[in-house]
């Protein structure tokens, strides 16, 4: 009984703290109604908390009330799997009798694609939530993967009279408004715990950690996210702080506190152990993204389960800070940020968690654990590796995903199917199709540094340089007994202009001009014409020669004599431009030699005014 009252006591410190400032927020989708006319219209639908909700997506399907088990709290003895080409199957079940997950899962082993679960009161809409943990719900709480989602009962009743008339009834899901999507970076945070002997939800929670960690360390270190971590902590009412429950699962006196691992105070960990691993987590992801090494969070939340569970009695601040080392993080950081847990003041760090809490903005309360919050949004659905990244890539701006959130494990690429009916040039296998998160967008591409230009779905024509590589830029080309011709030219820019020789628009068609018909060639009187593709060949009769650039004939004999003359001239003129050369050298040479030898003489008998005495050339040559 006291542990009761003091469960109950502890639940009522969250319930104050949370509903003093804030409100739990309703997370919901759009819902459309495509056919009969007199149901259309567009409706929300709150998103369930469990199975996979196709974030950033969408879903088309056909309504299905079955005439049996309209609550679908027992198993079904048909399938509603749709035949292959036809829509989906979206099951239509009423509230009450059984939880919504035991509902949706019985609907999904019949084949049902999705499931709308029509309200029972007319009220505002709720959270459909998974129930308490227990072994034999958690099993098929864990394994639902289809969508689900609540209705207001008015809009079920029109939806069930149109089934019941036998009218089509054609509803569209669509969560990919669901998640904000404004710019390049998403932003998200996750509510966690380091407790792991919780039961289904921390195994749960714990393995969900391992799974992601490699996908939110990618994120994070190409600067496509920004991650943080949160915990969950209650206070102890006034009247229980010097209770013994109190001192045993609260630290700072009462004001930051966690239920009990066990469920049992005479035994095992107590809650303020968990408080202080919390607090601890919180510490080393301040600490490393100090170090502009956010990541590393991860890589510590992940070591800390492996090496120092609760079940081998390990979960202590001995093997905590052992972790903590062997990541080359600073314990004394972590430890200064930790502060006194036995101090009788407020701890700024859990103190601020507790002000995240409470909702601001479009964010309602965090009162679920663990919570994912995505652009500043609650996740609604499983906690699973594929289901998370889905949700997280719903929160970038079109065509802004990192490479991650476009795998095959993510999503269908649309342009592989008739290249998502974009413009595509077979040819030159070019496409406008462009694959993203939401769907495939028909943008003209650029392709080795060729830009298209275009609207994307009927046209996409090469710019600039270098098109004419790109198949001949979208300009006539053809090629016969080994001669090639384009339309195409780097020079003319983003113009097709049939090469000399042809005639024709230049995009569709260029014709082969008739030179000889046209009598653009070969008009001589001896010239005798044939076309050719692209040219012409122009032949003289008789022994004369064709001289293209004069369009004339000469005799061949002539055209030799002149050759011949031409280079016996040649030879002629080049030896007289040696001889000449020659001749100068050697007048030049014995000029020189002259002078020389009659200034030498002149000196010995008659000096120059302008040098002294020169030595007798004679006596020098004597000595």
């Amino acid at each position: 009984m006291e542990v009761w009252r003091w469960l109950v006591s502890l639940y009522v410190g969250f319930m104050l703290l949370a509903v003093s400032m804030g409100k739990f927020v309703v997370e919901k989708n759009s819902l459309k109604v495509v056919s009969p006319d007199k149901v259309a219209g567009t409706y929300d639908s709150s998103i369930g908390n469990f199975g996979i909700p196709q974030y950033g997506g969408s879903m088309s399907g056909n309504i299905v009330f079955p005439k049996d088990n309209n609550k679908g709290c027992k198993e079904f003895d048909q399938s509603f799997k749709s035949h292959p080409g036809a829509l989906p199957t979206i099951l239509l079940l009423d509230r009450g009798s059984c939880f919504f997950a035991l509902k949706v899962w019985n609907a999904q082993k019949a084949g049902a694609s999705a499931v709308l679960v029509a309200d029972d009161i007319e009220e505002p809409l709720i959270t459909m939530d998974s129930p308490e943990e227990e072994e034999s719900i958690a099993k098929y709480v864990e394994n639902i993967t289809i969508p689900s989602a609540l209705i207001e009962k008015s809009f079920g009743g029109k939806l069930k009279g149109a089934v019941n008339d036998r009218e089509m009834v054609i509803v569209n899901l669509d969560w990919r408004e669901a998640v904000p999507h404004p710019d390049d970076r998403v932003e998200y945070e996750l509510w966690t715990n380091s407790n792991d002997e919780c039961g289904v939800k921390c195994d749960m929670l714990m393995e969900f950690l391992r799974e992601f960690k490699g996908a939110a360390q990618i994120l994070e270190k190409g600067g496509y996210t920004q991650f943080t971590p949160n915990y969950i902590t209650w206070y102890c009412p006034q009247a229980f702080k010097q209770s013994k429950q109190c001192k045993s699962q609260c630290i700072n006196h009462g004001r930051y506190c966690a239920p009990d691992p066990e469920q049992d105070f005479s035994t095992g960990y107590d809650g303020k152990d968990v408080v202080i691993e919390n607090l601890r987590q919180l510490c080393v992801f301040i600490t490393v993204k100090a170090a502009k090494k956010p990541w590393v969070w991860w890589d510590y939340v992940t070591d800390f389960q492996i090496r120092c569970p609760m079940k081998e009695k390990k979960y202590n601040k001995e093997c905590a800070n052992a972790v903590i080392k062997s990541l080359g993080i600073d314990v004394r950081q972590v430890d200064e940020c930790m502060g006194d847990p036995d101090a009788d003041t407020e701890n700024p760090v859990l103190k601020e968690e507790q002000q995240n809490q409470i909702g601001k903005g479009s964010r309602g309360d965090v009162t679920i654990l663990p919570t994912l919050v995505v652009n500043n949004r609650q996740y609604r659905g499983k906690l699973e590796k594929g289901a998370v990244l889905k949700a997280i890539c719903a929160g970038f701006k079109d065509t802004t995903e990192p490479a991650v959130c476009l795998s095959t494990d993510m999503e269908t690429n649309e342009c592989l199917n008739d290249h998502g009916g974009c413009w595509h040039d077979k040819a030159a296998n070019v496409t406008a199709c462009r694959d993203t998160f939401r769907g495939r967008v028909c943008e003209c591409p650029l392709v080795d540094g060729v830009q298209f230009r275009g609207d994307g779905y009927t046209k996409c024509e090469a710019i600039g340089l270098g098109r004419c590589m790109i198949n001949h830029g979208g300009c006539w080309h053809d090629a016969r007994n080994g001669h090639a011709f384009s339309a195409c030219s780097d020079n003319e820019r983003d113009k097709c202009q049939c090469p000399p020789g042809f005639k024709g628009d230049g995009f569709k068609n260029c014709e082969d001009i008739d030179e000889c018909k046209e009598k653009k060639a070969c008009q001589c009187p001896q010239c005798s014409c044939k076309n050719t593709w692209g040219s012409y060949d122009c032949s003289c009769s008789g022994d004369l020669l064709y001289i293209k650039d004069h369009d004339t004939c000469i005799s061949k004999a002539a055209s030799q004599g002149r050759s011949t003359w031409a280079a016996l001239w040649l030879i002629l003129i080049g030896i007289a431009m040696i001889a000449g050369g020659a001749y100068l050298v050697y007048k030049y040479r014995i000029r020189q030699y002259m002078d020389s030898e009659i200034r030498a003489i002149m000196a010995q008998y008659m000096p120059l005014d302008s040098q002294g005495e020169v030595p007798n050339h004679v006596s020098d040559q004597r000595a």
